[in-house]
Protein backbone atom coordinates (compact mmCIF):
# COMPACT_ATOMS: atom_id res chain seq x y z
CA UNK A 1 0.00 0.00 0.00
CA UNK A 2 1.25 3.49 -0.88
CA UNK A 3 1.62 5.72 2.17
CA UNK A 4 2.33 9.43 2.42
CA UNK A 5 0.49 12.73 2.57
CA UNK A 6 -2.89 13.06 0.87
CA UNK A 7 -1.66 15.08 -2.13
CA UNK A 8 1.12 12.56 -2.86
CA UNK A 9 -1.27 9.60 -2.66
CA UNK A 10 -3.73 11.41 -4.92
CA UNK A 11 -0.96 12.01 -7.46
CA UNK A 12 0.05 8.33 -7.43
CA UNK A 13 -3.55 7.18 -7.79
CA UNK A 14 -4.16 9.59 -10.65
CA UNK A 15 -1.13 8.26 -12.56
CA UNK A 16 -2.28 4.68 -11.96
CA UNK A 17 -5.77 5.43 -13.29
CA UNK A 18 -4.51 7.25 -16.38
CA UNK A 19 -2.06 4.44 -17.10
CA UNK A 20 -4.81 1.81 -17.06
CA UNK A 21 -7.17 3.92 -19.18
CA UNK A 22 -4.46 4.30 -21.82
CA UNK A 23 -3.51 0.64 -21.63
CA UNK A 24 -7.07 -0.65 -22.00
CA UNK A 25 -8.23 1.93 -24.53
CA UNK A 26 -11.74 1.89 -23.08
CA UNK A 27 -12.60 0.83 -19.55
CA UNK A 28 -15.47 1.22 -17.10
CA UNK A 29 -15.20 2.69 -13.63
CA UNK A 30 -15.99 -0.71 -12.11
CA UNK A 31 -13.20 -2.42 -14.04
CA UNK A 32 -10.79 0.37 -13.14
CA UNK A 33 -11.56 -0.26 -9.49
CA UNK A 34 -10.87 -3.99 -9.87
CA UNK A 35 -7.60 -3.56 -11.78
CA UNK A 36 -6.15 -0.80 -9.60
CA UNK A 37 -7.54 -2.06 -6.26
CA UNK A 38 -8.74 1.49 -5.58
CA UNK A 39 -12.16 2.09 -4.02
CA UNK A 40 -15.03 3.12 -6.23
CA UNK A 41 -15.22 6.42 -4.37
CA UNK A 42 -11.59 7.14 -5.20
CA UNK A 43 -12.13 6.19 -8.84
CA UNK A 44 -15.22 8.41 -9.09
CA UNK A 45 -13.47 11.42 -7.56
CA UNK A 46 -10.38 11.06 -9.77
CA UNK A 47 -12.40 10.48 -12.93
CA UNK A 48 -14.53 13.54 -12.19
CA UNK A 49 -11.33 15.63 -12.12
CA UNK A 50 -10.06 14.11 -15.36
CA UNK A 51 -13.39 14.74 -17.09
CA UNK A 52 -13.40 18.36 -15.93
CA UNK A 53 -9.83 18.74 -17.25
CA UNK A 54 -10.96 17.20 -20.57
CA UNK A 55 -8.23 14.57 -20.39
CA UNK A 56 -10.81 11.77 -20.33
CA UNK A 57 -14.04 11.32 -22.28
CA UNK A 58 -17.06 9.09 -21.70
CA UNK A 59 -18.74 6.85 -24.25
CA UNK A 60 -21.54 4.32 -23.92
CA UNK A 61 -20.62 0.73 -24.73
CA UNK A 62 -22.64 -0.15 -27.84
CA UNK A 63 -22.82 -3.93 -27.47
CA UNK A 64 -23.76 -5.26 -24.03
CA UNK A 65 -26.15 -8.22 -24.10
CA UNK A 66 -27.01 -8.14 -20.38
CA UNK A 67 -28.17 -5.23 -18.25
CA UNK A 68 -27.58 -1.53 -18.65
CA UNK A 69 -24.91 -0.37 -21.06
CA UNK A 70 -21.81 0.63 -19.06
CA UNK A 71 -20.19 4.02 -19.49
CA UNK A 72 -16.66 3.60 -20.81
CA UNK A 73 -13.75 5.92 -20.15
CA UNK A 74 -11.00 6.67 -22.64
CA UNK A 75 -8.21 9.20 -22.97
CA UNK A 76 -9.09 12.33 -24.91
CA UNK A 77 -6.40 11.81 -27.53
CA UNK A 78 -6.95 15.21 -29.18
CA UNK A 79 -6.67 17.21 -25.95
CA UNK A 80 -3.04 17.94 -26.78
CA UNK A 81 -0.10 16.89 -28.93
CA UNK A 82 3.50 15.83 -28.41
CA UNK A 83 6.38 16.76 -30.68
CA UNK A 84 9.31 14.37 -31.09
CA UNK A 85 12.42 15.40 -33.03
CA UNK A 86 15.26 13.16 -34.18
CA UNK A 87 18.29 15.33 -35.00
CA UNK A 88 20.50 13.13 -37.17
CA UNK A 89 23.26 13.67 -39.71
CA UNK A 90 21.84 15.21 -42.89
CA UNK A 91 18.24 15.54 -41.74
CA UNK A 92 15.88 16.14 -38.82
CA UNK A 93 12.73 14.04 -38.42
CA UNK A 94 9.69 15.63 -36.77
CA UNK A 95 6.75 13.56 -35.51
CA UNK A 96 3.60 15.06 -34.02
CA UNK A 97 1.50 12.57 -32.06
CA UNK A 98 -1.75 12.73 -30.13
CA UNK A 99 -1.89 11.82 -26.42
CA UNK A 100 -2.15 8.10 -27.16
CA UNK A 101 1.12 8.24 -29.09
CA UNK A 102 -0.57 7.86 -32.46
CA UNK A 103 1.36 9.78 -35.14
CA UNK A 104 -0.58 12.68 -36.63
CA UNK A 105 2.13 13.75 -39.04
CA UNK A 106 5.77 12.98 -39.79
CA UNK A 107 8.14 15.29 -41.63
CA UNK A 108 11.79 14.93 -42.64
CA UNK A 109 13.66 18.20 -43.18
CA UNK A 110 17.11 18.09 -44.85
CA UNK A 111 19.96 19.74 -42.97
CA UNK A 112 21.87 21.84 -45.49
CA UNK A 113 24.36 23.33 -43.03
CA UNK A 114 25.98 21.70 -40.00
CA UNK A 115 26.75 25.06 -38.36
CA UNK A 116 25.22 25.19 -34.88
CA UNK A 117 23.42 28.49 -35.43
CA UNK A 118 21.84 27.28 -38.68
CA UNK A 119 20.54 24.07 -37.10
CA UNK A 120 19.12 26.00 -34.15
CA UNK A 121 17.27 28.26 -36.57
CA UNK A 122 15.93 25.26 -38.51
CA UNK A 123 14.61 23.71 -35.28
CA UNK A 124 13.10 26.97 -34.02
CA UNK A 125 11.29 27.59 -37.30
CA UNK A 126 9.82 24.06 -37.43
CA UNK A 127 8.81 24.05 -33.76
CA UNK A 128 7.03 27.37 -34.26
CA UNK A 129 4.97 25.91 -37.09
CA UNK A 130 3.94 22.92 -34.98
CA UNK A 131 3.08 25.14 -32.02
CA UNK A 132 0.70 27.13 -34.22
CA UNK A 133 -0.84 23.93 -35.57
CA UNK A 134 -1.60 22.67 -32.05
CA UNK A 135 -2.87 25.95 -30.63
CA UNK A 136 -6.55 25.10 -31.11
CA UNK A 137 -6.50 22.03 -28.85
CA UNK A 138 -7.26 22.09 -25.10
CA UNK A 139 -3.60 21.83 -24.03
CA UNK A 140 -1.82 22.72 -27.27
CA UNK A 141 1.67 21.24 -27.58
CA UNK A 142 2.16 19.33 -24.32
CA UNK A 143 5.86 18.64 -24.74
CA UNK A 144 8.89 18.72 -27.02
CA UNK A 145 11.59 16.04 -26.80
CA UNK A 146 14.69 16.17 -28.98
CA UNK A 147 16.81 13.07 -29.70
CA UNK A 148 20.56 13.65 -29.75
CA UNK A 149 22.97 11.18 -31.40
CA UNK A 150 25.72 11.81 -28.88
CA UNK A 151 26.48 12.45 -25.23
CA UNK A 152 23.74 14.17 -23.24
CA UNK A 153 24.34 14.89 -19.55
CA UNK A 154 21.87 14.35 -16.73
CA UNK A 155 21.30 18.13 -16.89
CA UNK A 156 20.38 17.79 -20.60
CA UNK A 157 23.40 19.67 -21.89
CA UNK A 158 25.25 18.29 -24.88
CA UNK A 159 28.74 17.08 -24.11
CA UNK A 160 29.63 15.85 -27.61
CA UNK A 161 27.90 15.11 -30.92
CA UNK A 162 30.48 13.53 -33.26
CA UNK A 163 28.52 14.08 -36.50
CA UNK A 164 28.30 17.83 -35.97
CA UNK A 165 31.47 18.13 -33.89
CA UNK A 166 29.50 19.90 -31.17
CA UNK A 167 31.15 20.08 -27.77
CA UNK A 168 29.69 21.50 -24.57
CA UNK A 169 26.70 23.30 -26.12
CA UNK A 170 23.45 24.16 -24.35
CA UNK A 171 20.96 23.48 -27.12
CA UNK A 172 18.13 23.08 -24.61
CA UNK A 173 18.57 26.62 -23.27
CA UNK A 174 19.00 28.13 -26.73
CA UNK A 175 15.81 26.50 -28.03
CA UNK A 176 13.75 27.31 -24.94
CA UNK A 177 14.75 30.94 -25.14
CA UNK A 178 13.65 31.08 -28.79
CA UNK A 179 10.38 29.07 -28.67
CA UNK A 180 9.18 30.11 -25.21
CA UNK A 181 8.46 26.65 -23.81
CA UNK A 182 10.27 23.72 -22.23
CA UNK A 183 12.36 21.48 -24.50
CA UNK A 184 13.86 18.20 -23.28
CA UNK A 185 16.96 16.52 -24.70
CA UNK A 186 17.66 12.78 -24.55
CA UNK A 187 20.08 10.33 -26.12
CA UNK A 188 18.64 8.69 -29.25
CA UNK A 189 19.24 5.08 -28.11
CA UNK A 190 17.49 5.76 -24.79
CA UNK A 191 14.47 7.05 -26.70
CA UNK A 192 14.43 3.95 -28.92
CA UNK A 193 14.40 1.82 -25.76
CA UNK A 194 11.59 3.95 -24.31
CA UNK A 195 9.56 3.47 -27.49
CA UNK A 196 10.03 -0.29 -27.41
CA UNK A 197 8.82 -0.42 -23.82
CA UNK A 198 5.93 2.01 -24.37
CA UNK A 199 4.57 0.66 -27.67
CA UNK A 200 5.58 -3.00 -27.85
CA UNK A 201 6.97 -4.68 -24.74
CA UNK A 202 4.46 -3.74 -22.05
CA UNK A 203 5.28 -6.59 -19.67
CA UNK A 204 8.97 -5.90 -19.04
CA UNK A 205 10.74 -3.30 -16.94
CA UNK A 206 14.23 -4.48 -17.96
CA UNK A 207 14.82 -3.87 -21.64
CA UNK A 208 17.88 -3.14 -23.76
CA UNK A 209 17.64 -1.63 -27.24
CA UNK A 210 20.72 -1.91 -29.45
CA UNK A 211 20.70 0.48 -32.42
CA UNK A 212 23.04 -0.39 -35.28
CA UNK A 213 22.82 2.43 -37.79
CA UNK A 214 25.69 4.91 -38.22
CA UNK A 215 27.23 3.70 -34.95
CA UNK A 216 26.06 1.41 -32.17
CA UNK A 217 24.05 2.79 -29.29
CA UNK A 218 22.51 1.09 -26.28
CA UNK A 219 19.33 2.32 -24.67
CA UNK A 220 18.67 0.83 -21.24
CA UNK A 221 15.42 0.60 -19.30
CA UNK A 222 16.25 -1.02 -15.95
CA UNK A 223 13.58 -1.42 -13.26
CA UNK A 224 11.29 0.72 -15.40
CA UNK A 225 13.69 3.69 -15.57
CA UNK A 226 16.49 4.94 -17.81
CA UNK A 227 19.90 3.68 -16.74
CA UNK A 228 22.14 6.68 -17.39
CA UNK A 229 25.33 6.20 -15.39
CA UNK A 230 27.23 8.78 -13.32
CA UNK A 231 26.88 11.79 -15.66
CA UNK A 232 24.30 10.47 -18.10
CA UNK A 233 26.70 9.01 -20.66
CA UNK A 234 26.05 5.29 -20.14
CA UNK A 235 25.22 3.27 -23.25
CA UNK A 236 28.12 4.16 -25.55
CA UNK A 237 28.51 0.44 -26.10
CA UNK A 238 29.71 0.85 -29.68
CA UNK A 239 33.12 1.69 -28.26
CA UNK A 240 33.46 -1.59 -26.42
CA UNK A 241 36.57 -3.29 -27.86
CA UNK A 242 35.80 -6.63 -29.53
CA UNK A 243 39.02 -6.94 -31.61
CA UNK A 244 42.11 -5.87 -29.61
CA UNK A 245 44.46 -3.98 -31.91
CA UNK A 246 41.78 -3.90 -34.62
CA UNK A 247 40.52 -1.13 -36.88
CA UNK A 248 41.07 2.44 -35.64
CA UNK A 249 37.97 4.23 -34.41
CA UNK A 250 37.26 7.96 -34.32
CA UNK A 251 36.99 7.70 -30.52
CA UNK A 252 40.72 6.94 -30.30
CA UNK A 253 40.49 3.21 -29.56
CA UNK A 254 41.30 0.26 -31.81
CA UNK A 255 38.83 -2.52 -32.56
CA UNK A 256 35.59 -0.93 -31.35
CA UNK A 257 32.38 -2.93 -31.79
CA UNK A 258 30.81 -0.36 -34.10
CA UNK A 259 33.70 -0.74 -36.56
CA UNK A 260 32.55 -4.34 -37.12
CA UNK A 261 28.80 -4.44 -36.44
CA UNK A 262 27.28 -1.05 -37.28
CA UNK A 263 25.41 -0.75 -40.56
CA UNK A 264 27.67 2.06 -41.75
CA UNK A 265 30.81 -0.02 -41.31
CA UNK A 266 29.34 -3.18 -42.82
CA UNK A 267 27.95 -1.35 -45.85
CA UNK A 268 31.21 0.51 -46.35
CA UNK A 269 33.08 -2.81 -46.50
CA UNK A 270 30.56 -4.39 -48.87
CA UNK A 271 30.44 -1.43 -51.23
CA UNK A 272 34.16 -0.65 -51.26
CA UNK A 273 34.81 -2.79 -54.35
CA UNK A 274 31.52 -2.00 -56.10
CA UNK A 275 30.51 0.63 -58.67
CA UNK A 276 29.56 4.06 -57.47
CA UNK A 277 25.84 3.44 -57.93
CA UNK A 278 25.81 0.51 -55.51
CA UNK A 279 24.79 2.38 -52.41
CA UNK A 280 21.47 1.34 -50.94
CA UNK A 281 19.62 -1.42 -49.09
CA UNK A 282 17.68 -2.39 -52.21
CA UNK A 283 20.97 -3.20 -53.94
CA UNK A 284 22.06 -5.30 -50.93
CA UNK A 285 18.73 -7.14 -50.98
CA UNK A 286 19.18 -8.06 -54.64
CA UNK A 287 22.70 -9.32 -53.96
CA UNK A 288 21.43 -11.51 -51.13
CA UNK A 289 18.71 -12.94 -53.38
CA UNK A 290 21.31 -13.64 -56.08
CA UNK A 291 23.56 -15.47 -53.60
CA UNK A 292 26.45 -13.00 -53.98
CA UNK A 293 29.31 -14.62 -52.03
CA UNK A 294 31.04 -11.35 -51.14
CA UNK A 295 27.86 -9.89 -49.68
CA UNK A 296 26.92 -13.09 -47.85
CA UNK A 297 30.43 -13.40 -46.36
CA UNK A 298 30.25 -9.79 -45.14
CA UNK A 299 26.85 -10.43 -43.56
CA UNK A 300 28.16 -13.59 -41.89
CA UNK A 301 30.92 -11.49 -40.33
CA UNK A 302 28.33 -8.89 -39.35
CA UNK A 303 26.27 -11.49 -37.43
CA UNK A 304 29.44 -12.98 -35.89
CA UNK A 305 30.69 -9.70 -34.44
CA UNK A 306 27.18 -8.62 -33.50
CA UNK A 307 26.82 -11.83 -31.47
CA UNK A 308 30.10 -11.21 -29.65
CA UNK A 309 28.93 -7.79 -28.53
CA UNK A 310 25.46 -9.01 -27.57
CA UNK A 311 26.99 -11.76 -25.44
CA UNK A 312 28.96 -9.12 -23.53
CA UNK A 313 25.96 -6.80 -23.14
CA UNK A 314 23.68 -9.60 -21.89
CA UNK A 315 26.23 -10.75 -19.33
CA UNK A 316 26.75 -7.19 -18.10
CA UNK A 317 23.09 -6.20 -17.67
CA UNK A 318 21.02 -9.43 -17.44
CA UNK A 319 18.05 -7.97 -19.35
CA UNK A 320 14.64 -9.52 -19.79
CA UNK A 321 14.27 -8.39 -23.43
CA UNK A 322 16.90 -7.35 -25.97
CA UNK A 323 15.62 -5.43 -29.01
CA UNK A 324 17.92 -5.01 -32.01
CA UNK A 325 17.14 -2.06 -34.26
CA UNK A 326 18.72 -2.60 -37.69
CA UNK A 327 17.34 -2.40 -41.20
CA UNK A 328 20.26 -4.46 -42.49
CA UNK A 329 19.80 -7.28 -39.97
CA UNK A 330 16.16 -7.65 -41.02
CA UNK A 331 17.47 -8.59 -44.47
CA UNK A 332 19.77 -11.36 -43.20
CA UNK A 333 18.10 -14.78 -43.55
CA UNK A 334 17.41 -16.43 -40.15
CA UNK A 335 19.30 -13.62 -38.39
CA UNK A 336 17.90 -14.17 -34.90
CA UNK A 337 18.36 -17.94 -35.02
CA UNK A 338 21.97 -17.47 -36.05
CA UNK A 339 22.56 -15.04 -33.21
CA UNK A 340 21.00 -17.44 -30.70
CA UNK A 341 23.26 -20.25 -31.93
CA UNK A 342 26.34 -18.12 -31.22
CA UNK A 343 25.37 -17.23 -27.65
CA UNK A 344 26.87 -20.29 -25.97
CA UNK A 345 27.58 -18.98 -22.46
CA UNK A 346 25.81 -20.84 -19.68
CA UNK A 347 25.64 -17.65 -17.61
CA UNK A 348 23.84 -15.56 -20.26
CA UNK A 349 20.26 -15.16 -19.09
CA UNK A 350 17.55 -13.32 -21.02
CA UNK A 351 13.98 -14.09 -22.05
CA UNK A 352 13.85 -12.76 -25.58
CA UNK A 353 15.99 -11.31 -28.35
CA UNK A 354 13.92 -9.68 -31.07
CA UNK A 355 14.12 -7.28 -33.98
CA UNK A 356 12.46 -3.90 -33.65
CA UNK A 357 9.15 -3.60 -35.45
CA UNK A 358 9.47 0.18 -35.54
CA UNK A 359 12.85 0.53 -37.21
CA UNK A 360 14.24 4.03 -37.67
CA UNK A 361 11.01 5.57 -36.36
CA UNK A 362 11.62 4.15 -32.88
CA UNK A 363 13.73 7.12 -31.81
CA UNK A 364 11.24 9.85 -32.73
CA UNK A 365 8.33 7.72 -31.46
CA UNK A 366 10.15 7.37 -28.16
CA UNK A 367 10.54 11.14 -28.07
CA UNK A 368 6.76 11.58 -28.45
CA UNK A 369 6.09 8.91 -25.82
CA UNK A 370 8.45 10.57 -23.34
CA UNK A 371 6.76 13.94 -23.87
CA UNK A 372 3.37 12.30 -23.17
CA UNK A 373 4.75 10.55 -20.10
CA UNK A 374 6.03 13.82 -18.67
CA UNK A 375 2.78 15.68 -19.40
CA UNK A 376 0.51 13.04 -17.88
CA UNK A 377 2.99 12.30 -15.08
CA UNK A 378 2.79 8.58 -15.86
CA UNK A 379 6.36 7.20 -15.69
CA UNK A 380 5.60 3.82 -17.31
CA UNK A 381 3.32 4.06 -20.34
CA UNK A 382 1.67 1.25 -22.28
CA UNK A 383 0.63 2.89 -25.53
CA UNK A 384 -1.39 1.17 -28.27
CA UNK A 385 0.65 -0.14 -31.19
CA UNK A 386 -0.46 -0.33 -34.80
CA UNK A 387 0.72 -1.39 -38.25
CA UNK A 388 1.19 2.24 -39.24
CA UNK A 389 3.92 2.64 -36.63
CA UNK A 390 6.37 0.34 -38.40
CA UNK A 391 8.79 1.31 -41.14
Amino acid sequence: MVTGDASYIKKINRALIIREIIKEGKISRADLSKITALTRATISAQVADLLEEELVVETELEHNPVGRKPIMLSLNAQAGYALGIDLDAGHATFMLSDLTGHPVTTEIIPIQSEAYEDIVQLLVSAIGRYQSRCAGSRYGMVGIVLAIHGLVSNEETIKFVPRFQWQDVDLKQDLERAVGTAVHLENNANLSAFAERAYAHHTTDNLLCVTLYSGIGLGMIMDGKFFRGHEGFAGEIGHMIVVPGGEPCACGNLGCWEKYASETSVLRNILAAEPGDASDMEWISRRIADGDEQVLDALNQFVYYLSIGLNNVINMYNPDVVVIDSELLRMVPDALQRIHHQLHSQISHYREITLSGMGRKSCVMGACALAISRFLNVPVLSLPSGDDLAD
